[in-house]
């Protein structure tokens, strides 16, 4: 699987492996550091909780951006363990927040760069094992992750949306007319814009949303103070810089590594998806090294003074948006924000970015990671099982920011686990997932007769296995034609003297058939008989039937054995 050549899909202009010019791939970095930007929230809500200085919020948030720049460069790599090849750039920090907060309270800064550390090398641990911890991934289960990531940063972005970061402007018509022309600019050139102006829509919109703030009067005395008062260059502040390990806090964090594991493995597998039009299933090689290059990029923030980053579903969302998804363009994304922590002034013009602004950025972003989290839900077969991992984990998430309240009570232990939207439903659907696997066969028998009407009695079976195991559509439909064929061949040319005995058997990359049945062999040749054979053969219809069936099938195998014929089809899965 990890070999297999992509299939570029129709909708990018820039694939993966694609090099686009040096001033396109420069502006589409720009964008995307503009998006990782509004990330940086989430180290100055960790200052804001322990009345930080200016200096210390300046280095947090600095070497939390050299720590994204390092970590958005090695996603990229293709070569060696480290690494998935895509551009998924390292901007967010979501799953970490609540255990960062807990550790700077209980033991400051160098708690929560420990622990980080800490976190760090329990998300490698999980990075090699991928390819045996695959069962615990199917499609359906990083899809609700990848729909849950999009659905947990919706409140942030409505109230961005609608400048109700402060009580007094929400819902402003100032607010509302930049929001609004900044998402239409954005949906404008995203959808009807042509050539470069397509892929730049992100930014096209930001920048017509800042001119919108700057006349509709958004942009305040204070916002200008902070650009004045930010120096051009300095190097980041390390002063508070240290680490330390308290168990107390270490189950907040691990839940947080296993949280950002799933997140990754969501995210790489959209962007295996996006870049892929023949995608079938997560690759779990790919996977496992995007998942090592975030361990070492969370270890090497933890070192340095930095927070733990997760891969950036809006970068990801973005990107195909744009329909530019080169790799190439990683590069250029981890050098600008690496270089930018090292220039406070731009950095500082990020930071004063308008909130309805932001927030349309993220809503604009957001409908595409929703989508893609639905087509890998309904990628494979759902039956009532599966319906129910699914709709309990979305809900127990969705619970979490409806009624914000309601798990306030709970041990500060559980906290991480229950703050957050996309914690909640991730580990809901992996729970989930493992206890209602207990009683679904791997192997199911059916029995037929030749002769009788049996395409309803092969199609309700293969229905019913084919969703409790959650197969594709596309390979159970032609397992069932395959069948369906061969049971009237079977019929027509009186080749069984009893019934038919069909077992079927699935893993994640299998679909197997093997048939058993008293009588004459079928054969399946590779060529078509010929006219003349037809004619003057008896057992010529016997051979066209077989070779008709070998188109259904990627592999066809059979022989006699003990006075029983067997028959074999394998579908790759």
């Amino acid at each position: 699987m990890a070999n297999r050549a992509h299939v570029k899909p129709v909708n990018l202009v820039y694939g993966v492996d694609d090099r686009p010019p040096l001033f396109i791939t420069a502006v589409l970095a720009v964008q995307h550091v503009l998006l990782m930007s509004s990330a940086l929230i989430f180290p100055v809500l960790v200052v804001q909780v322990v009345n930080g200085s200016p200096e210390e919020m300046q280095g947090l948030v600095s070497l939390s951006m050299i720590a994204g720049g390092v970590g958005t460069i090695l996603q990229s790599l293709r070569k060696g363990p480290l690494g998935s090849g895509y551009l998924a750039p390292e901007g967010g920090s979501e799953p970490f927040l609540p255990a960062a907060i807990l550790a700077v309270k209980t033991g400051g800064y160098p708690l929560l760069f420990g622990m980080t550390v800490v976190t760090g090398f329990f998300e490698a641990l999980l990075s090699r094992g991928m390819n045996r911890l695959r069962f615990l991934f199917p499609p359906e289960v990083a899809g609700v992750v990848v729909f849950m990531v999009g659905a947990s940063i919706i409140p942030i972005a409505v109230k961005l949306f609608f400048g109700a970061g402060g009580a007094s402007s929400a819902g402003r018509s100032e607010n509302l007319a930049v929001a609004f022309i900044t998402f239409a600019v954005m949906v404008g050139t995203g959808i009807w814009g042509k050539g470069s102006l397509r892929q730049f829509c992100m930014i096209t919109g930001i920048v017509a949303g800042y001119v919108s703030a700057y006349i509709s009067g958004l942009f305040t005395a204070s916002d200008f103070e902070q650009l004045n008062r930010a120096p051009l260059v300095a190097l980041p502040y390390m002063g508070h810089t240290g680490w330390s390990f308290d168990p107390a806090v270490l189950l907040p964090f691990l839940i947080a590594g296993l949280c950002a594991v799933l997140k990754g493995i969501g995210d790489i597998a959209t962007c295996q998806k996006i870049n892929d039009a023949g995608w079938k299933r997560p690759d779990m090689d790919t996977i496992s090294g995007g998942i090592l290059a975030e361990a070492a990029k969370t270890i090497f923030g933890g070192l340095i003074g930095g927070m733990a980053h997760t891969t950036s579903s809006s970068n990801i969302g973005l990107s195909l948006a744009t329909g530019a998804t080169s790799r190439v363009i990683a590069y250029g994304i981890g050098g600008i924000y690496i270089l930018l922590a090292f220039f406070p002034k731009v950095s500082a013009l990020f930071s004063v970015m308008p909130e309805p602004v932001m927030g349309a950025v993220l809503i604009f972003c957001i409908t595409f990671m929703l989508l893609s989290g639905i087509q890998m839900i309904v990628s494979r077969m759902i039956d009532t099982r599966k319906t129910i991992v699914i709709g309990s984990a979305v809900i127990a998430g969705v619970s979490v920011d409806m009624l914000p309240g309601l798990f306030s009570n709970v041990h500060p232990v559980l906290k991480p686990l229950l703050n957050s939207s996309l914690t909640m439903a991730t580990v809901t659907v992996l729970l989930m997932n493992l206890i209602l696997r207990i009683g679904v066969a791997r192997r199911a028998k059916i029995e037929l007769a030749p002769g009788e009407d049996n395409y309803k009695k092969i199609a309700d079976f293969m229905e019913v296995q084919g969703g409790a195991w959650g197969a594709r559509r596309e390979v159970v439909g032609r397992a069932v034609s395959a069948m369906n064929e061969f049971m009237e061949s079977v019929a027509a040319l009186k080749l069984s003297t009893g019934k038919v005995v069909m077992e079927v058997s699935f893993d994640e990359f299998n679909l197997d058939v093997s048939i058993q049945y008293p009588g004459v062999l079928m054969e399946f040749p590779g060529a078509r008989p010929t006219e003349e054979e037809l004619l003057h053969e008896e057992d010529a219809f016997v051979r066209l039937s077989g070779f008709l069936m070998r188109h259904y099938a990627d592999r066809v195998k059979s022989y006699s054995k003990n006075d029983f014929c067997h028959v074999l089809f394998h579908f790759d899965h």
